[in-house]
């Protein structure tokens, strides 16, 4: 027990990954934080969730308490000193994005006495981006962590990961992925089920459970998805339109708190930070609202999975047990080759949304595809 590391209450939170916890507890109790991080993992691994958490021990007075004004901030993507980056363009990063971060790691922190940079999707970092990366991650300031994370790192720059120390993610069991958002939300399996379904991994599953917004957005989807088959083009427009709508819905919270933290954060900040928060507050509130429309997806995604399943007449049991009505009823008039088709149609606007394709846009074309898919070709008025 001795040899056991203490925990920061932030790293608790990755209780699905031991291993991670366990080895980034032990960095951050003895000092010994490496300047680059590579985590490497399957999507629903909680990657993401992990990142913040280490850079709340980085940041945070009190060595990652989880609770305080700092580690509030990183949890809500609005610290000033943590920066999260996503792919900007189709193919990947784009050199601007890169330059831009390489002109802020050169900056001192505005409220931490460190500064961490967090890379979704580091497997897209290609070409001229990459290379302008590099130099960075080789000669880093004393006071800069880099957090990348990609699936594998045969698919990273190899002279990047050789830079970085890796650090694998496991795939979650969905036993213990169940149990933790039971425990988490205060939940039967049901429903542990459906966010797991809806969210991906088991902290967002839980915030998804503990968000009404989110919550109406995947009841929306449902409903939309249930009516197809009376719809004409006209409605299923008008729908996917009232799905963009519901869906920005929880934004509206998010908008608030920004504005709250912006006055607090006027007595004490420069012109120049404050314009930097306001644009990191607006790369929030895009990174939110992709997020959910990915949501969305995937609850339309798993209702034509349950759909698949009622259609191919097997025992499993579907995912959507609250809306079985729904399910029975799309099946009744759709095929196993329609429901496949429909599910195609939920991956192509995924891929669509990730290529910078307005959300509603395509929203629209999915639900005209599903309808089309599950024999309920389109009415015109």
């Amino acid at each position: 027990m001795a040899n056991v590391p203490i925990t920061p209450d932030s790293l608790k939170r990755i209780s699905h990954q031991p291993r991670v916890r366990d080895f980034l507890s032990a960095a951050v109790m003895e000092g010994r934080l490496s300047h680059a991080y590579l985590f490497l993992g399957a999507p629903g691994s909680g990657m993401l969730e992990a990142a913040d958490a280490l850079a709340q021990c980085v940041v945070c007075p009190n060595g990652g308490d989880g609770s305080c004004d700092e580690c509030i901030r990183v949890s809500h993507h609005t610290h000033p000193d943590v920066h999260h980056l996503a792919p900007a363009g189709v193919a990947g990063y784009l050199v601007d994005q890169v330059r831009e971060l390489v002109e802020d790691v050169a900056m001192a922190p505005i409220r931490a006495s460190s500064k961490v940079y967090i890379l979704d999707g580091a497997d897209r970092l290609r070409g001229r981006a990459a290379n302008a990366l590099l130099k960075t991650i080789e000669e880093p300031p004393a006071n800069v962590m880099f957090v990348l994370i990609a699936r594998s790192a045969d698919a990273v720059l190899s002279t990047i990961v050789s830079r970085c120390q890796q650090v694998p993610f496991r795939v979650v069991p969905t036993e213990v992925a169940l149990e933790s958002v039971g425990r988490k939300a205060g939940v039967g399996a049901n429903e542990a089920r459906i966010a797991l379904a809806v969210a991906g991994t088991p902290e967002r599953a839980a915030e998804f459970l503990a968000s009404p917004g989110r919550r109406n957005a995947r009841r929306c989807m449902v409903r939309t998805l249930g009516e197809l088959e009376h719809d004409d083009a006209w409605d299923v427009l008008v729908s996917a339109r009232e799905l963009c709508e519901v869906i920005r819905q929880p934004l509206e919270e998010v908008k608030a708190r920004q504005d709250r933290t912006s006055s607090e954060d006027e007595e004490f900040l420069s012109a120049k930070a404050l314009r930097q928060i306001e644009e990191m507050h607006k790369r929030e509130l895009t990174a939110r609202e992709r997020s959910g429309i990915m949501e969305a997806l995937a609850a339309a995604e798993s209702l034509l999975r349950d759909v698949l399943v009622s259609c191919e007449g097997t025992m499993e049991p579907i995912v959507n047990t609250d809306v079985a009505d729904v399910v029975q009823r799309i099946s009744a008039s759709a095929s196993t080759r329609g429901a496949l088709s429909a599910l195609d149609a939920c991956h192509r606007a995924a891929r669509d949304i990730a290529q910078n394709v307005t959300p509603q846009l395509a929203l629209e074309v999915m639900l005209l595809s599903i309808k089309e898919a599950l024999a309920c070709p389109p009415l015109y008025r």
